[in-house]
């Protein structure tokens, strides 16, 4: 089953994707929120290209585990976006995710500046992983 990730940001959604056994996600790309929620030719390319059967959005919960107000707007951003596709819409725990993507640019190279297009495809891909490794237990 291919999963789609989605690490909704204010201005920026990171895409990841799993591979069609459903057990390895990559990143695919960083869109403008807007374009994604507003289902703009872009986003449609996406899910053409990879034809997903479900949809994983981030959730945003507090160190304590919490919904935060942040939780709630991503949410109901997910659940426009899922809508807007015609696929099942499931969360997965995205704390510190941004965080390790960070860090994994950094060990590759990366400074502040040219990860800053890339954190958020890199976090999905790393939530979508650990959902998909969750699965396949």
């Amino acid at each position: 089953m291919r999963v789609l990730a989605l690490d909704i940001g204010d201005a920026r959604i990171g895409i990841a994707a799993s591979d069609m056994s459903g057990s390895i996600a990559s990143p695919v790309k960083v869109l403008p929120a807007q374009e994604v929620l507003a289902h703009a030719r872009s986003f449609r390319m996406v899910l053409e290209d990879y034809e997903p059967e479900l949809l994983l959005c981030g959730r945003p919960r507090t160190m304590a585990g919490e919904d935060g107000p942040q939780a709630r707007k991503v949410m109901a951003q997910a659940q426009q976006i899922a809508q807007s596709c015609g696929l099942p819409l499931e969360f997965a725990d995205e704390r510190l995710s941004s965080q390790e993507a960070k860090r994994i640019l950094r060990e590759e190279g990366y400074n502040e500046r040219s990860m800053r297009g890339r954190v958020d495809m890199v976090a999905a891909s790393l939530f979508l992983q650990s959902w998909l490794d969750a699965k396949g237990e």
